[in-house]
């Protein structure tokens, strides 16, 4: 086992605090040993968080926290901040039901100033805080730190616009890791850094305004030069456009600029802008070769790296969007793609090789995608926007008022919904069925298997309106499926299994687990299949013949599939019993799917619990 001498004695920023500076890079080659081998064990992001190790031990460092507020963006990037902030030995449950969160969250530590999982929030949070201690007379600071890839998001400009006429004394820190802004530069910019973020530099501009500002001619002038040499030198006239003083871009791997730089940056007055350039999977060859493969990873070898060929043999759903997508792009030329920075994620690799010209991603903007793809369909294209469930949340008034108001015609094609396992609250998809159904104009889908994937999103393609298709994170049942681009009859559900008494009403990948428990209850199985329009044929019909009807989906229970259902027997007075099963008012923890789904009564076991409680019946196992 590895061993970590300087890091064994830190268990708390204050601890760092003590260290020389001349200790600081082994203390982070330490740390860096310590992350990938951590990591491995347990999965999780690992090339975004050996990217951010420099620069979070300069941080804690520097900057007196928790006192001082460190808001970090994304979340994904902040294992080695929980690491230095007394969960080190947390670690090892990572990500696991009861564990660490692999994200910033408030109830975990103090120095978990605010919470996230979306992108491009920091500098919104840290201006709040940042105005909060100004008007308790606090003196404390507060640092935003941001990822490239989030600064393409609206609210980071909304923020930045507003906090450049705030007054308030924050420092933005853009950990640039794609070098999507400059190219790493060297000892010329480290040195210009240091004398831009410099106490000299600053007092001089100060005092020369004072003198030159009995000339506004004179004063104009030497801001116009000051603007023109540092946008020579730097990439920052647009941060200083909205206000900020810019500083870099700086080598984000380098303490001995890092340090000083935030030392300055620390005395200085107003919003501050420092330009960090650091490098995904920094310190590990195999993640600084590819990064992506090794953003997020399952358990691996240190020493091999990460291994292919282990799965479950089974096309994921996102698998089967990509090969659809594909195939529905031969037969129409008129079909767009669409992603908000997630194409690997949502499985769209091959078509971007294959229609370049048909594919967009627009970066982290949701709200851009949704409103683009509305463009795009008033024009005659068929866009289909691929995003993560949790991540539509971001674009819902542009998907009311933009897409559905209008009626155009965009397929939504909604991967990771439901409970996502180990990401968490962040990223579960939970409430989709909820926030889609009462649109007008939508139609909303929840597939079963592969297959009936396949065909909702051909049914989808079809629709002259707006139209989503709902499906989980990982495999299905494994349902072969075929090359055909079929549909399915709009509305209509389909009897899987015939019993007595009771009808279960199956959602989607709630499908699987109501098979299941219907042997043992001799009860009638429904695949829904539609939660809007829903079957209200096969609803009514399945009231009159069942004493008992239970509806089960993978979403929150109000306002979900199951309140449809309750509607139909509302509108028709019917006297049925009627159950509703789905997640419960509350955020659910992160953890294993299968673990959560147990936990809050979705699995087979539930599903017996449930009717035999409304039967007036004890399940065997608990007598």
């Amino acid at each position: 086992m590895t061993s970590y001498p300087l890091l064994d004695t830190i268990s708390n920023p204050a601890q760092l605090r003590e260290l020389e500076r001349k200790q600081l890079p082994q203390l982070a080659e330490e740390l860096r040993n310590f992350l990938v081998e951590s990591v491995s064990r347990t999965g999780g992001h690992l090339s975004s968080n050996l990217g951010t190790v420099e620069l979070t031990v300069a941080l804690h460092y520097v900057f007196n926290t928790p006192d001082d507020r460190l808001v970090w963006d994304v979340g994904h990037q902040t294992y080695a901040h929980k690491v230095l902030t007394g969960r080190r030995a947390g670690m090892a449950r990572l990500r696991t039901h009861g564990g660490v969160s692999g994200f910033p969250k408030r109830s975990e530590s103090e120095y978990d100033t605010f919470g996230v999982g979306h992108s491009s929030t920091s500098i919104s949070a840290a201006l709040g805080m940042a105005l909060a201690a100004k008007i308790k007379g606090e003196t404390r600071k507060t640092v935003a730190i941001i990822g490239d890839g989030a600064m393409s998001a609206g609210q980071s400009f909304e923020a930045m616009n507003n906090a450049g006429v705030a007054d308030a004394d924050m420092l933005v820190i853009l950990n640039d890791n794609d070098m999507s802004i400059s190219q790493p530069v060297g000892a010329l910019n480290k040195y210009l850094a240091r004398i831009l973020s410099g106490s000299t530099f600053n007092a001089a501009r100060k005092a020369g305004e004072k003198v030159l500002g009995v000339s506004p001619s004179l004063l104009e002038f030497a801001n116009r030069v000051e603007e023109h040499v540092k946008g020579f030198l730097t990439p920052g006239t647009l941060f200083e456009e909205l206000g900020f003083n810019y500083i870099g871009p700086i080598d984000g791997h380098d303490l001995d600029s890092l340090v000083p730089t935030l030392q300055n940056l620390q005395k200085l007055k107003g919003p501050q802008f420092l330009h960090v350039i650091t490098r995904k999977g920094q310190g590990y060859k195999l993640a600084e070769a590819d990064p992506i493969l090794y953003h997020g990873v399952s358990k691996f070898k240190p020493d091999v790296g990460i291994e292919g060929g282990k799965g479950s043999g089974k096309p994921t759903y996102t698998q089967i969007f990509g090969d659809w997508l594909c195939d529905m792009a031969a037969a129409d030329p008129k079909l767009v793609a669409i992603t908000p920075a997630m194409g690997e994620g949502s499985g769209m690799v091959r078509f971007a090789e294959l229609y370049p010209e048909r594919y967009f991603d627009v970066g982290i903007a949701e709200q851009h995608a949704v409103t683009f793809s509305a463009g795009l369909a008033c024009e005659g294209m068929r866009p289909v926007l691929a995003i993560y469930s949790t991540f539509l949340q971001r674009g819902y008034d542009q998907l009311l008022h933009d897409v559905a108001l209008q009626n155009l015609p965009v397929v939504f094609a909604l991967d990771r919904g439901g409970l996502v396992g180990a990401d968490g609250p962040t990223h579960h998809g939970t409430f989709d069925l909820s926030y889609l159904t009462c649109i007008p104009n939508m139609v909303v889908m929840t597939p079963a298997d592969e297959e009936e994937c396949r065909k909702m999103l051909t049914t989808a393609y079809r629709i002259d309106g707006p139209s989503a298709v709902r499906y989980p994170r990982g495999s299905g049942p494994g349902v072969t499926t075929e090359k055909a681009l079929t549909d399915l009859p709009l509305g209509k559900g389909e009897i899987r299994r015939r019993g007595n008494g009771v009808a279960l009403l199956a959602f989607g990948s709630m499908l699987t687990p109501a098979l299941d428990a219907a042997g043992e209850l001799d009860a009638t199985v429904a695949n829904m299949r539609f939660v809007k329009p829903i079957d209200r044929e096969l609803i009514i019909s399945l009231a009159r013949e069942h004493s008992l009807l239970i509806s089960i989906e993978e979403n929150a229970l109000i306002g979900g599939a199951g309140s449809e259902v309750a509607r139909v027997l509302d509108e028709m007075d019917s006297p049925v019993q009627f159950v509703r099963m789905g997640l419960p008012d509350r955020f659910i923890d992160h953890g294993d799917q299968a673990l959560l789904l147990s936990e809050v009564g979705l699995d087979k076991d539930g599903i017996i619990r449930t009717v035999y409680a409304h039967q007036g019946n004890t399940p065997l196992s608990d007598q």
